[in-house]
């Protein structure tokens, strides 16, 4: 079967290719009864429209900012990579896809970055800081008729449209259930790692943790959460305080990044091997400790799917096209050593 076109619809529909243009990009000035028609032949015909095919005959370009952090453990690099080819993939599609990097752990800084966005910017993607300064930030660039998306890391009291990343509170549970059986019957204390409390993806994580753990494991004594705003060698420094003040500690879990320095204060305390570890994010690091087994298990969200989602709902609503919710969900992958891919 032929591919359905703008002009089989226009035909079914009764009216020009202009008016079905119209329709198709929520453009005022179209009767009510002559969308309705419109909309009907779109279904009936199932037309697909080509978006674009319609952006390069329109001579539009969109110009779409990513905020990301300046201090990026691998994770964070990860994402930016799959930025940068996101930017060369989309170039031909007159899709323009620029980088700004500011240290996100400061809500003011990161907040001012949003309020300088120019008017001829389409959409943002933020790895953002729940703080006030930050929603309001976002909120007024929603009040400017522009689209933004929190990546990884959310602030959902915000008018953001989206958040492309994983639920960070199952995370956490999930982390949890992994920990009380890797203990089973045992008693001692957990050491819980944080990069910053600001972030609402490592709040949530600490959350469903703390959760499951209070109520499934009571063995287990959760200590106060030591934060390391992802950095590696504050991370190695804390870990081997924590061994110092609690030699009794069994395990740990790290919320955020800066695991290479958890896996680096493990190993040189000798702890490495009776102390269980569950971290976040699969990267060249982390892999290389997980098959060691310092660490025992990895919950990972892919980075790819992330920004590949973001920029799908970026374009979307430039577009004014419906979004596929299910193509947007973000899954949570838990990695032993034996199921690396």
């Amino acid at each position: 079967m032929s591919k359905i076109t703008i002009q089989d619809v226009a035909r079914r529909a009764g009216v020009s290719v202009a008016t079905i243009d119209r329709v198709l990009n929520r453009r005022p000035g179209v009767k009510a009864l002559t969308v309705e028609k419109v909309e009907t032949a779109i279904r009936e015909l199932n037309y697909q429209p080509d978006r674009i095919a319609a952006r390069l005959a329109r001579g539009k370009d969109y110009r779409l900012w990513f905020i990301l952090p300046t201090t990026a453990g691998e994770f964070m690099q990860s994402i930016a990579a799959e930025v940068e080819d996101a930017a060369r993939r989309m170039a031909s599609e007159r899709v323009t896809i620029l980088v700004r990097k500011v240290d996100v752990f400061d809500g003011p800084l990161l907040a001012q970055v949003l309020d300088d966005m120019r008017d001829d910017v389409d959409g943002v993607a933020v790895v953002a800081l729940d703080h006030p300064a930050v929603r309001e930030a976002i909120n007024a660039l929603v009040a400017r008729g522009k689209t933004v998306v929190t990546l990884v890391s959310d602030v959902p009291g915000s008018k953001r449209t989206h958040f492309a990343g994983i639920d960070n509170s199952s995370a956490g549970r999930t982390a949890a259930g992994l920990m009380g059986r890797f203990l089973r019957g045992q008693k001692g204390k957990i050491g819980l790692f944080a990069g910053s409390l600001s972030l609402r993806d490592h709040i949530e994580r600490q959350f469903g943790f703390e959760q499951v753990m209070a109520h499934e494991f009571p063995g287990l004594q959760i200590l106060p959460v030591r934060e390391s705003r992802d950095d590696v060698e504050r991370s190695a420094e804390l870990t081997a305080q924590l061994i110092k003040e609690h030699p009794d500690v069994i395990g740990i879990y790290n919320v955020g990044g800066g695991t290479k320095g958890i896996v680096a204060g493990l190993e040189s305390s000798g702890r490495a091997g009776d102390v269980v570890f569950i971290a976040h994010e699969v990267t060249e690091g982390s892999r290389k400790a997980l098959i060691r087994g310092t660490i025992d298990a990895i919950i990972n969200q892919d980075a790819g799917h992330e920004v590949r989602s973001a920029v799908r709902v970026l374009i979307a609503k430039a577009d004014n096209a419906p979004l596929v919710e299910a193509q947007e969900r973000i899954r949570i992958d838990i990695f032993m050593r034996d199921n690396l891919p």
